[in-house]
Protein backbone atom coordinates (compact mmCIF):
# COMPACT_ATOMS: atom_id res chain seq x y z
CA UNK A 1 0.00 0.00 0.00
CA UNK A 2 1.36 3.25 -1.20
CA UNK A 3 2.55 6.19 1.35
CA UNK A 4 -0.36 8.51 2.21
CA UNK A 5 -0.34 11.51 -0.38
CA UNK A 6 -1.12 14.35 2.17
CA UNK A 7 -0.58 13.31 6.09
CA UNK A 8 1.47 14.78 8.70
CA UNK A 9 2.18 13.08 12.31
CA UNK A 10 -0.55 13.35 14.01
CA UNK A 11 -1.27 12.26 17.83
CA UNK A 12 -4.57 10.29 18.13
CA UNK A 13 -6.67 10.47 21.53
CA UNK A 14 -9.61 9.14 22.41
CA UNK A 15 -11.35 11.70 24.29
CA UNK A 16 -14.66 11.92 26.05
CA UNK A 17 -16.31 14.57 24.09
CA UNK A 18 -16.08 15.51 20.56
CA UNK A 19 -15.14 19.27 20.95
CA UNK A 20 -13.35 19.15 24.02
CA UNK A 21 -11.24 16.39 22.32
CA UNK A 22 -10.38 17.78 18.64
CA UNK A 23 -10.02 21.49 20.89
CA UNK A 24 -7.26 19.95 23.51
CA UNK A 25 -6.06 17.87 20.13
CA UNK A 26 -5.12 21.32 17.92
CA UNK A 27 -3.57 22.92 20.68
CA UNK A 28 -1.53 19.79 21.73
CA UNK A 29 -0.01 19.22 18.06
CA UNK A 30 0.64 23.10 18.00
CA UNK A 31 3.32 22.92 21.03
CA UNK A 32 0.80 23.71 24.25
CA UNK A 33 0.45 20.48 26.25
CA UNK A 34 -3.56 20.71 28.10
CA UNK A 35 -5.64 17.47 29.08
CA UNK A 36 -9.28 17.29 27.69
CA UNK A 37 -10.54 18.23 31.38
CA UNK A 38 -8.21 21.27 31.30
CA UNK A 39 -9.89 22.31 28.00
CA UNK A 40 -13.15 22.12 29.12
CA UNK A 41 -12.84 23.44 32.47
CA UNK A 42 -10.82 26.89 31.19
CA UNK A 43 -13.34 27.06 28.49
CA UNK A 44 -16.10 27.53 30.98
CA UNK A 45 -18.15 24.45 29.25
CA UNK A 46 -20.05 23.30 32.09
CA UNK A 47 -23.85 24.11 32.41
CA UNK A 48 -27.63 23.48 32.64
CA UNK A 49 -30.21 24.97 30.52
CA UNK A 50 -33.76 23.87 29.58
CA UNK A 51 -35.87 25.89 26.37
CA UNK A 52 -39.16 25.42 26.56
CA UNK A 53 -39.51 27.98 23.46
CA UNK A 54 -36.79 26.19 21.31
CA UNK A 55 -37.32 22.81 20.09
CA UNK A 56 -35.58 20.09 18.79
CA UNK A 57 -37.94 17.09 16.87
CA UNK A 58 -41.00 19.46 18.09
CA UNK A 59 -39.63 19.03 21.79
CA UNK A 60 -37.88 21.66 24.28
CA UNK A 61 -33.97 21.67 24.19
CA UNK A 62 -32.10 20.88 27.10
CA UNK A 63 -28.47 21.23 27.33
CA UNK A 64 -25.56 20.44 30.01
CA UNK A 65 -22.73 22.07 28.25
CA UNK A 66 -21.50 25.53 26.29
CA UNK A 67 -22.88 25.98 22.78
CA UNK A 68 -20.98 24.13 20.02
CA UNK A 69 -17.76 26.46 19.49
CA UNK A 70 -18.05 28.07 22.66
CA UNK A 71 -15.50 25.88 24.49
CA UNK A 72 -12.76 26.95 21.47
CA UNK A 73 -13.81 30.25 21.28
CA UNK A 74 -13.36 30.81 24.92
CA UNK A 75 -9.85 29.14 25.08
CA UNK A 76 -8.65 31.41 22.05
CA UNK A 77 -9.48 34.28 24.26
CA UNK A 78 -8.29 33.76 27.37
CA UNK A 79 -5.09 31.75 26.38
CA UNK A 80 -4.44 34.54 23.85
CA UNK A 81 -4.19 32.38 20.58
CA UNK A 82 -5.74 33.42 17.02
CA UNK A 83 -8.71 31.23 16.17
CA UNK A 84 -8.51 30.98 12.70
CA UNK A 85 -12.33 29.90 10.87
CA UNK A 86 -13.44 29.27 7.76
CA UNK A 87 -17.12 28.53 6.34
CA UNK A 88 -17.83 28.22 2.36
CA UNK A 89 -20.79 28.72 -0.15
CA UNK A 90 -20.03 25.59 -1.41
CA UNK A 91 -18.65 21.70 -1.35
CA UNK A 92 -15.79 22.66 -4.08
CA UNK A 93 -14.76 25.44 -2.19
CA UNK A 94 -14.65 23.62 0.73
CA UNK A 95 -12.65 20.77 -0.11
CA UNK A 96 -10.03 22.95 -1.83
CA UNK A 97 -9.45 24.60 1.32
CA UNK A 98 -9.23 21.81 3.30
CA UNK A 99 -6.57 20.08 0.65
CA UNK A 100 -4.26 23.39 0.89
CA UNK A 101 -4.23 23.17 4.64
CA UNK A 102 -2.99 19.74 4.68
CA UNK A 103 -0.36 20.47 1.90
CA UNK A 104 0.89 22.82 3.76
CA UNK A 105 0.93 20.45 6.79
CA UNK A 106 -1.86 21.82 8.80
CA UNK A 107 -4.32 19.67 10.43
CA UNK A 108 -7.54 21.48 10.87
CA UNK A 109 -10.87 20.83 13.02
CA UNK A 110 -14.17 20.51 10.92
CA UNK A 111 -17.80 20.24 11.79
CA UNK A 112 -19.65 17.96 10.34
CA UNK A 113 -23.39 15.93 10.65
CA UNK A 114 -22.46 12.51 12.37
CA UNK A 115 -25.44 10.96 9.53
CA UNK A 116 -23.20 10.87 6.57
CA UNK A 117 -19.51 9.60 9.02
CA UNK A 118 -19.63 6.23 7.50
CA UNK A 119 -17.46 5.07 9.76
CA UNK A 120 -20.18 5.82 12.60
CA UNK A 121 -22.41 2.14 13.53
CA UNK A 122 -25.62 2.45 11.57
CA UNK A 123 -27.60 2.80 14.85
CA UNK A 124 -25.28 5.33 16.03
CA UNK A 125 -25.99 7.96 12.63
CA UNK A 126 -28.35 10.58 13.15
CA UNK A 127 -28.99 13.88 11.66
CA UNK A 128 -26.62 16.04 14.27
CA UNK A 129 -24.70 18.77 12.51
CA UNK A 130 -22.43 19.62 15.77
CA UNK A 131 -19.90 16.95 16.05
CA UNK A 132 -15.96 18.03 15.29
CA UNK A 133 -13.48 15.83 14.44
CA UNK A 134 -10.14 16.76 12.88
CA UNK A 135 -8.62 16.38 9.72
CA UNK A 136 -4.79 15.68 9.14
CA UNK A 137 -4.57 14.09 6.02
CA UNK A 138 -5.26 12.50 2.65
CA UNK A 139 -4.71 9.03 1.01
CA UNK A 140 -6.02 8.82 -2.42
CA UNK A 141 -9.52 9.44 -2.23
CA UNK A 142 -9.59 8.82 1.75
CA UNK A 143 -9.54 11.89 4.04
CA UNK A 144 -7.68 10.38 7.55
CA UNK A 145 -9.17 11.81 10.40
CA UNK A 146 -8.83 11.63 14.43
CA UNK A 147 -12.13 11.36 15.42
CA UNK A 148 -11.57 11.81 19.36
CA UNK A 149 -14.88 9.74 20.18
CA UNK A 150 -13.65 6.47 18.40
CA UNK A 151 -10.10 5.05 19.86
CA UNK A 152 -8.41 4.61 16.54
CA UNK A 153 -8.31 6.97 13.89
CA UNK A 154 -10.54 6.82 10.62
CA UNK A 155 -10.71 7.00 7.15
CA UNK A 156 -13.55 8.72 5.35
CA UNK A 157 -14.15 8.73 1.63
CA UNK A 158 -14.48 12.47 0.09
CA UNK A 159 -17.76 12.48 -0.87
CA UNK A 160 -18.96 11.23 2.88
CA UNK A 161 -16.82 13.82 4.17
CA UNK A 162 -18.41 16.31 2.25
CA UNK A 163 -21.71 15.14 3.03
CA UNK A 164 -21.25 15.48 6.29
CA UNK A 165 -19.44 19.07 6.03
CA UNK A 166 -22.51 20.59 3.58
CA UNK A 167 -25.38 19.17 5.32
CA UNK A 168 -28.08 21.49 5.86
CA UNK A 169 -30.65 21.82 9.00
CA UNK A 170 -30.17 22.80 12.62
CA UNK A 171 -26.50 23.95 13.42
CA UNK A 172 -25.68 23.27 9.62
CA UNK A 173 -21.84 23.16 9.67
CA UNK A 174 -21.63 25.44 6.00
CA UNK A 175 -18.05 23.70 5.72
CA UNK A 176 -16.54 24.90 8.73
CA UNK A 177 -12.77 24.31 9.24
CA UNK A 178 -10.82 26.07 12.14
CA UNK A 179 -7.17 25.81 13.40
CA UNK A 180 -5.21 28.10 15.93
CA UNK A 181 -2.16 30.18 15.77
CA UNK A 182 0.14 32.33 18.12
CA UNK A 183 -0.28 29.05 20.60
CA UNK A 184 1.56 30.14 23.83
CA UNK A 185 3.85 26.99 24.89
CA UNK A 186 1.95 27.37 28.58
CA UNK A 187 -0.99 27.70 30.60
CA UNK A 188 -0.68 30.90 33.65
CA UNK A 189 -2.89 27.87 36.02
CA UNK A 190 -2.70 30.22 38.95
CA UNK A 191 -4.70 33.17 36.93
CA UNK A 192 -6.65 31.43 34.44
CA UNK A 193 -7.82 28.37 37.22
CA UNK A 194 -10.20 30.55 39.60
CA UNK A 195 -11.02 32.97 36.42
CA UNK A 196 -12.53 29.73 35.29
CA UNK A 197 -14.22 28.71 38.53
CA UNK A 198 -15.96 31.71 39.21
CA UNK A 199 -17.03 32.43 35.68
CA UNK A 200 -18.82 28.77 35.39
CA UNK A 201 -20.29 29.36 39.80
CA UNK A 202 -21.54 32.20 38.38
CA UNK A 203 -23.38 31.72 35.73
CA UNK A 204 -24.67 28.56 37.31
CA UNK A 205 -25.68 30.23 40.28
CA UNK A 206 -27.00 33.85 39.14
CA UNK A 207 -28.74 32.91 36.03
CA UNK A 208 -32.59 33.64 35.97
CA UNK A 209 -34.96 31.24 34.43
CA UNK A 210 -33.25 28.45 31.38
CA UNK A 211 -29.75 28.62 32.83
CA UNK A 212 -28.11 27.10 35.99
CA UNK A 213 -29.75 25.78 39.16
CA UNK A 214 -32.81 27.58 38.33
CA UNK A 215 -33.35 26.02 35.25
CA UNK A 216 -32.94 22.60 37.09
CA UNK A 217 -35.94 23.97 39.59
CA UNK A 218 -38.10 25.26 36.94
CA UNK A 219 -37.63 21.98 34.91
CA UNK A 220 -38.63 19.66 38.03
CA UNK A 221 -41.35 21.57 38.62
CA UNK A 222 -42.53 21.12 35.04
CA UNK A 223 -41.74 17.12 35.24
CA UNK A 224 -43.67 17.28 38.12
CA UNK A 225 -47.29 18.80 37.44
CA UNK A 226 -46.86 17.01 34.11
CA UNK A 227 -47.74 13.46 35.41
CA UNK A 228 -51.48 14.35 35.91
CA UNK A 229 -51.98 16.67 33.19
CA UNK A 230 -50.08 15.87 30.12
CA UNK A 231 -50.89 13.11 27.11
CA UNK A 232 -49.02 9.89 28.94
CA UNK A 233 -47.12 9.39 25.13
CA UNK A 234 -46.48 13.07 25.31
CA UNK A 235 -44.79 12.94 28.91
CA UNK A 236 -42.69 10.16 27.79
CA UNK A 237 -41.37 11.80 24.60
CA UNK A 238 -40.44 14.53 26.73
CA UNK A 239 -38.63 12.91 29.23
CA UNK A 240 -37.03 10.43 26.63
CA UNK A 241 -35.63 13.94 24.93
CA UNK A 242 -34.10 15.30 28.10
CA UNK A 243 -32.52 11.51 28.92
CA UNK A 244 -31.70 11.23 25.36
CA UNK A 245 -29.65 15.45 25.14
CA UNK A 246 -27.97 14.10 28.25
CA UNK A 247 -26.73 11.24 27.82
CA UNK A 248 -26.56 10.34 24.09
CA UNK A 249 -26.08 13.89 22.58
CA UNK A 250 -22.53 16.06 24.06
CA UNK A 251 -22.03 13.10 27.06
CA UNK A 252 -24.20 15.88 28.60
CA UNK A 253 -24.93 15.30 32.39
CA UNK A 254 -23.09 13.12 33.64
CA UNK A 255 -20.32 12.48 31.38
CA UNK A 256 -19.20 16.42 31.55
CA UNK A 257 -19.50 16.05 35.21
CA UNK A 258 -17.26 13.35 35.75
CA UNK A 259 -14.89 15.50 33.04
CA UNK A 260 -15.13 18.57 35.19
CA UNK A 261 -14.49 16.72 38.43
CA UNK A 262 -10.99 15.71 36.41
CA UNK A 263 -10.17 19.14 35.53
CA UNK A 264 -10.49 20.15 39.21
CA UNK A 265 -8.40 16.86 40.40
CA UNK A 266 -5.67 18.40 38.23
CA UNK A 267 -5.92 21.72 39.06
CA UNK A 268 -5.76 20.81 42.80
CA UNK A 269 -2.26 19.28 41.63
CA UNK A 270 -1.21 21.99 39.53
CA UNK A 271 -2.01 24.63 42.12
CA UNK A 272 -1.57 22.16 45.65
CA UNK A 273 -4.76 22.97 46.71
CA UNK A 274 -6.76 20.43 48.99
CA UNK A 275 -10.27 21.92 48.57
CA UNK A 276 -9.98 21.50 44.42
CA UNK A 277 -9.25 17.75 45.09
CA UNK A 278 -12.39 17.75 47.69
CA UNK A 279 -14.34 19.72 45.33
CA UNK A 280 -13.19 17.26 42.46
CA UNK A 281 -14.87 14.25 44.50
CA UNK A 282 -18.10 15.96 44.97
CA UNK A 283 -18.48 16.35 41.24
CA UNK A 284 -18.08 13.04 41.05
CA UNK A 285 -20.91 12.36 43.26
CA UNK A 286 -23.15 14.81 41.21
CA UNK A 287 -22.26 13.15 38.33
CA UNK A 288 -23.43 10.15 39.93
CA UNK A 289 -26.56 11.56 41.03
CA UNK A 290 -27.42 12.81 37.00
CA UNK A 291 -26.78 9.07 35.73
CA UNK A 292 -28.99 7.84 38.42
CA UNK A 293 -31.75 10.35 37.21
CA UNK A 294 -31.10 8.97 33.82
CA UNK A 295 -31.56 5.76 34.91
CA UNK A 296 -34.81 6.86 36.18
CA UNK A 297 -35.96 8.48 33.46
CA UNK A 298 -35.43 5.84 30.72
CA UNK A 299 -37.47 3.65 33.18
CA UNK A 300 -40.12 5.80 33.50
CA UNK A 301 -40.39 5.92 29.66
CA UNK A 302 -40.16 1.65 29.17
CA UNK A 303 -42.95 1.43 31.65
CA UNK A 304 -46.16 2.40 30.10
CA UNK A 305 -48.07 1.92 33.10
CA UNK A 306 -46.19 4.60 35.15
CA UNK A 307 -47.74 8.43 35.15
CA UNK A 308 -46.17 9.55 38.77
CA UNK A 309 -43.61 12.21 37.69
CA UNK A 310 -42.87 13.14 41.53
CA UNK A 311 -39.73 10.53 41.43
CA UNK A 312 -38.18 12.13 38.94
CA UNK A 313 -39.04 15.50 40.03
CA UNK A 314 -36.95 14.60 43.26
CA UNK A 315 -34.08 13.13 41.30
CA UNK A 316 -33.48 16.49 39.14
CA UNK A 317 -34.32 18.30 42.24
CA UNK A 318 -31.76 16.21 44.07
CA UNK A 319 -29.12 17.33 41.26
CA UNK A 320 -29.70 20.89 41.61
CA UNK A 321 -29.45 20.95 45.08
CA UNK A 322 -25.62 19.52 45.06
CA UNK A 323 -24.44 21.60 42.22
CA UNK A 324 -25.78 24.93 43.81
CA UNK A 325 -23.48 23.80 47.30
CA UNK A 326 -20.99 22.75 45.03
CA UNK A 327 -20.88 25.92 43.42
CA UNK A 328 -21.07 28.00 46.05
CA UNK A 329 -17.62 26.32 47.51
CA UNK A 330 -15.84 26.86 44.08
CA UNK A 331 -16.47 30.91 44.74
CA UNK A 332 -14.84 30.60 48.08
CA UNK A 333 -11.99 28.45 46.94
CA UNK A 334 -11.79 30.83 43.39
CA UNK A 335 -11.25 33.52 46.30
CA UNK A 336 -9.13 32.01 48.23
CA UNK A 337 -6.78 31.07 45.32
CA UNK A 338 -6.92 34.92 44.08
CA UNK A 339 -5.38 36.12 47.53
CA UNK A 340 -2.51 34.08 47.54
CA UNK A 341 -1.48 34.93 44.22
CA UNK A 342 -1.85 38.25 44.82
CA UNK A 343 -0.15 37.98 48.20
CA UNK A 344 2.78 35.82 46.52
Amino acid sequence: MSAPQSAMPFEHRHAGHCETGVTAGLLRHAGLSISEPMALGLGHGLTFAHFPFFKVGGLPLTSYRMPPGSIYRTLAKRLGFRLRRQRFGDAAAGARALDAHLAAGRPVGVQASVFWLPYFPTNMRFHFNAHNLIVYGRDGGDYLLSDPVFEHPQRCPAADLAKARFAKGALAPKGLLYFPENVPREVDHARLVPYALRKTARMMLHTPMIVGISAMLRLARTIERMGSRADPRYVRLFVGQIVRMQEEIGTGGGGFRFMYAAFLQEASERLDEPRLAEASRGFTAIGDAWRAFALAGARYVKDKSQRDTAPLAAALRHCAALEQSAYRELLEIARALDARRKAA
